[in-house]
């Protein structure tokens, strides 16, 4: 950690700055930091970029074809409306916080201020590494989706080609990766206009893949199969756990949104703006996600040849845009698929680059002197930025080695962003009950209650995703997800056992220079201080 002169105020002093500032920097220096980062970027944009981070197209297709093989058409349409549900519960918790702590350090500086004063370091530490280890196994996921669609293309292109061995597209995944870290090397104003467009590009693909699709697909298949076939093949006897397993499809794709939140310090208006990205996003992504899959569904014209059978373009999704509208409507398809999931990951890095900035700015991880570095022309975290990329790189490296190895990154992905939403929701309902102030928008009365059911789903998801999605479980189809996440959590918490805990006590606020302690962080300072002795 870089050393700096501690200095004690109160929250009303800080508020006492000059009034050059403006009400984004004067509410930021209250929380107890500097307007370093550029704040230029709009709500739209903050929403553009969220809305990217879940997008229907990046999340939908990879999976899709493995939840129609669980549970059917019904499993994915009646599980995309119950997760899309629980989600936008769990969206209006995190935006109720959101509004009252716009930084970027999102969702464990929102714990410091949440939790009480004895278990704020760990806590803080706790979340912070399971919020950045969701988005960077996101960034691996979304950007191997890529890969994959890459490589469908390739036997739509040529079909009596060999597919591309998972070697060959694991380099085109390190390729999408570089280029990832280039793009969110410029200034963040940049990115908020590529996210823009992003999403009516997103839109527009929802719109062309449902309206032609269903015009040009001969015959369509029947409402009684999309609304209510049930076909459980997952080798598991019980239909009700083959129909819980869709739910890593819905609940992977409506996750990441809380970039929003990391956006906090570089958005306009961010008490607003920030919140606003968070739930429009959600809401975006569940609507235009159902009529995507009603669609879809209806295209099926063979669900044993397109969906079981083993000789099936994959992603199985590929094999029925072939089919219903020919080779060249699905490359027209497949370019707005790849083009939503191109922007994902880049949105993905984006975000987590200012995770890891916020939380290294804190002390919080290896190397956070150089992580907590912004390139002095684009004011952006650029080290932070490749990080992540050659973090995520590593992680793909799993493809190659196992089957299940997709499936299992996913799993760490969503388990990892929900347990990061569970830990400030919780302590928001439980230990700040009564003491936490809103900002602009909140819940009232109905904070409780919806913090309490968007607990549960969390806790809920969390313990499903690390079950095993395929029956009879081997070696080869055993679910992995915990492994990794396990390894790094016991590294993680290792560190802090035996170092972290001697000096970390939580978020560290600096302003010209100096560290600053509020008035509400002495009580963790002065426990902090005996504890050492």
């Amino acid at each position: 950690m870089v050393k700096s002169e501690k200095i004690t105020v109160t929250e009303a002093e800080l508020g006492q700055a000059p009034p050059v500032l403006n009400a984004d920097e004067l509410l930021l220096q209250s929380l107890g930091y500097k307007q370093d980062l550029n704040r230029s970027i709009s709500a739209f944009s903050n929403f553009a970029i969220a809305f990217s981070c879940c997008s229907v197209l990046s999340g939908l297709p990879p999976l899709w074809g493995d939840a129609m093989a669980s549970a059917g058409s019904l499993g994915t349409i009646w599980g995309w409306v119950i997760t899309s549900c629980f989600t936008m519960l769990v969206a209006l918790s995190l935006a109720e916080i959101c509004s009252a702590y716009p930084t970027t350090g999102g969702l464990y500086f929102w714990v410091s201020k949440l939790a009480t004063a004895d278990w704020v370091p760990l806590a803080c530490w706790m979340t912070g590494w399971c919020n950045w280890i969701g988005l960077c196994f996101g960034i691996s996921s979304v950007d191997l989706g890529l890969a994959q669609f890459i490589a469908g293309i390739v036997s739509v292109w040529n079909p009596e080609s060999e597919p591309l061995s998972v070697y060959a597209q694991y380099g085109i995944f390190v390729g999408i990766l570089i280029i990832h870290g280039f793009i969110n090397s410029v200034a963040v104003s940049w990115n908020g206009a590529m996210n823009q467009g992003a999403f009516f590009a997103n839109m527009i693909g929802i719109l062309l893949i449902v309206i032609v699709g269903l015009v040009l697909t001969k015959p369509l298949n029947t409402a009684e199969f999309t609304f209510t076939q049930f076909s459980n093949n997952s080798g598991f006897s019980n239909n009700g756990f083959a129909f819980l397993l869709v739910i890593l499809q819905s609940q992977y794709t409506l996750s990441g949104y809380d970039s929003a939140a990391h956006m906090a310090e570089e958005t306009k208006n961010s008490q607003s703006g920030s919140p606003f990205g968070i739930l429009s996003s959600v809401a975006a992504n569940a609507i235009s996600g159902l009529v995507f899959l009603i669609g879809i569904s209806f295209m099926v014209t063979d669900y044993d040849r397109q969906i079981l059978s083993e000789g099936a373009i994959q992603p199985q999704m590929i094999q029925v845009f072939v089919d219903g509208v020919g080779n060249t409507w699905t490359l027209v398809f497949l370019i707005f698929v790849m083009i939503s999931i191109f922007f994902c990951g880049s949105a993905l890095t984006l975000g987590s680059s200012r995770m890891v900035y916020a939380f290294a700015r804190d002390g919080a991880m290896p190397f956070s002197k150089f992580l907590h570095t912004l390139n002095p022309k684009t004011k952006s975290p650029v080290n932070a930025v490749w990080v992540n990329v050659l973090v995520a790189g590593v992680v793909g490296i799993l493809y190659m080695i196992n089957s299940t190895a997709y499936s299992a990154i996913v799993s760490v992905n969503t388990i990892g962003s929900q347990m990061s939403y569970l830990v400030p929701i919780l302590l928001r309902i439980t230990a700040s009950r009564t003491k936490f102030q809103p900002g602009p928008f909140n819940l009232g009365k109905y904070s409780v209650v919806i913090g309490w059911i968007s607990s549960f789903w969390l806790m809920f998801t969390c313990v499903l995703f690390v079950l095993p999605t395929e029956a009879p479980i081997t070696p080869d189809t055993m679910n992995y997800a915990i492994v990794p996440f396990a390894f790094i959590m016991i590294i993680s918490m290792t560190y802090f056992y035996f170092w972290g805990r001697k000096w970390f006590t939580g978020p560290v606020r600096v302003i010209d220079g100096k560290e600053v302690i509020l008035e509400d962080d002495l009580s963790i300072h002065s426990m902090h201080s005996k504890s050492e002795l």
